[in-house]
């Protein structure tokens, strides 16, 4: 939006000494001490925290409402501290508006600021610094530096900052930028040019009052995801994307906590519309993209026309469902682009992996249950083709193909009478070797190693109910493990993982080699 505050705001000297010394991302709110979410105003240069940390910043400004006189807010009209910036994403809010704003002074004073602390950043990423800024304590550095080629290497991956209870987002994020064919797929397309003349090839500062004309959930998740391992900075704000999914996702609006399950399958599902070219904009290129280097067949594509989505995350289900009063089959496919999977009822009150009390519950056993022969109860019955009416039968999944990820979704909230509760069970999943071959409908035409998955990432929810608690994720690059919590990233070891109680875990087929294709 257009603010008619910038011209009495903007009152400091952008190249003036007037602001802290070091990265701009990593300064400090001068009451609290914080860190986190820094915001500079742009009356005084004083740097105070977020609205979603303590929230000093909008009090910074609210002190300057304070009732006066008549002879003092006249001699205070010009000093209202009513604008301030992010000092990370260098986006513009003003408090008075309530509102991110795009215009500038005449003098272009905010572009100044930003091109100040640009420079102030720029120059604090010093190696030593690169060093130093790893997501690991000095404590435990020492012992997860890795050696490679006799050479002593550090961490490169980088956080995603949390913009008030993001981690169901920030958490799907890093699983999904951890899945190499997925993520090098939107890292290889081009940036997509939204504007031309004097402000080509300068920064996009993306603010929420922009047209629908040039949202592209596409091209911000393919920034974001060019961001997060490129290792040249502690933590990347995603406040772009969070934009884009307010704008196109109306159930995430707001700052509450969400599902990140739900939240996967709405962002997959509009990734796939777009690069499909149903929305306007800087889709039609990708979608020539998609076409161009994919080929799946149409019976994984879950709307029209394949795309990445589709073709990494895409497998089919065979439906049977028999009729028990007169045996009359009916068949149909389905295709899925991730799995829910119940966890036994006989097995939920074991809490932990090393619980001594009942059998541990492994992932087969979700999945059996998911594919095992069941009779559909009242609410659920069958309207037979032959009977004409709705008669008990029973239901039958199988797997007509599988994914090259397969995506599974471990139910772990329910409703009862009043509220929606949380399975807390450990359920026992593998890291190397998921043999998928026992629930394929033809398992007799798939190879001995074809059908085999190893762990790329895991998603854990934190806490008692979907509406509160935390996400993480874990993942693995190169090798490692990592464990994603928002800005902090660690290096963490596979007994660790094992022990997580997964939501939702991301398995990539295993590549068997040409050699034992022959063999």
């Amino acid at each position: 939006m257009e603010c008619p505050h910038l011209t009495i705001s903007v009152c400091i000297a952008p190249d003036s000494a007037v602001f802290p010394n070091g990265c701009p991302s990593s300064w400090c709110c001068s009451v609290c001490r914080s860190n986190k979410s820094p915001w500079v105003c742009l009356t005084c240069s004083s740097v105070h925290c977020g609205r979603y940390v303590n929230g000093h910043a909008k009090k910074h400004y609210e002190d300057t409402q304070a009732p006066l006189s008549s002879q003092k807010r006249q001699e205070k009209t010009e000093t209202q501290h009513t604008v301030c910036m992010d000092c990370s994403s260098y986006s513009t809010y003003c408090y008075q508006c309530d509102d991110f704003v795009v215009n500038d002074t005449k003098l272009c004073l905010v572009q100044k600021v930003r091109e100040h602390l640009q420079n102030l950043e720029n120059s604090a990423f010093t190696a030593e610094l690169h060093r130093k800024r790893k997501f690991l304590d000095s404590a435990s550095l020492s012992k997860k530096l890795l050696k490679v080629n006799g050479n002593t290497t550090a961490l490169c991956a980088t956080g995603l900052r949390n913009l008030g209870n993001t981690c169901f987002m920030n958490a799907i994020l890093q699983s999904l930028s951890n899945i190499q064919q997925f993520c090098c797929y939107f890292k290889e397309l081009p940036a997509v040019e939204l504007r031309n003349g004097k402000t080509a090839g300068r920064r996009t500062y993306h603010t929420r009052s922009q047209g629908d004309v040039n949202v592209s959930l596409v091209e911000e998740f393919r920034k974001t995801l060019c961001a997060l391992w490129q290792g040249s900075q502690t933590a990347f704000s995603p406040e772009s994307l969070f934009y884009v999914v307010w704008k196109i996702m109306p159930n995430f609006r707001g700052y509450q906590q969400q599902d990140a399950h739900e939240f996967m399958r709405y962002l997959l599902d509009h990734i796939h519309l777009e690069l499909q070219g149903k929305f306007d904009g800087s889709s039609h290129f990708v979608l020539s993209q998609a076409n161009c280097s994919r080929s799946v067949s149409n019976k994984c594509c879950t709307n029209g026309a394949s795309t990445v989505v589709t073709s990494i995350f895409g497998g089919v289900l065979q439906n049977e469902v028999n009729c028990l009063i007169c045996g009359t089959e009916s068949r149909k496919f389905d295709p899925f682009l991730d799995l829910s999977l119940d966890i036994p009822s006989q097995f939920r009150n074991k809490r932990c992996k090393n619980q001594e009390n009942g059998p541990t519950c492994t992932l087969r056993d979700c999945l059996r249950s998911f594919t095992d022969l069941e009779e559909l109860d009242e609410t659920e019955l069958y309207t037979c083709l032959k009977c004409k009416k709705k008669q008990k039968s029973t239901k039958k999944f199988w797997i007509q193909k599988l994914p090259k990820v397969l995506c599974l979704h471990l139910k772990r909230f329910h409703w009862t009478a009043y509220l929606r509760n949380k399975v807390d069970t450990y359920v026992d999943f593998p890291l190397k070797g998921l043999d998928m071959k026992t629930f394929l409908l033809e398992p007799e035409n798939i190879g001995p190693e074809s059908c085999l998955y190893d762990l790329e990432a895991v998603v854990v929810h934190h806490g008692s109910g979907v509406g509160s608690g935390h996400y993480t994720a874990y993942a693995t690059h190169e090798g490692r493990w990592f464990h994603f919590n928002d800005s902090t990233v660690t290096l963490t070891e596979e007994e660790t993982v094992s022990k997580a109680k997964a939501y939702i875990l991301f398995y990539m087929e295993r590549q068997v080699s040409a050699t034992t294709e022959k063999l």
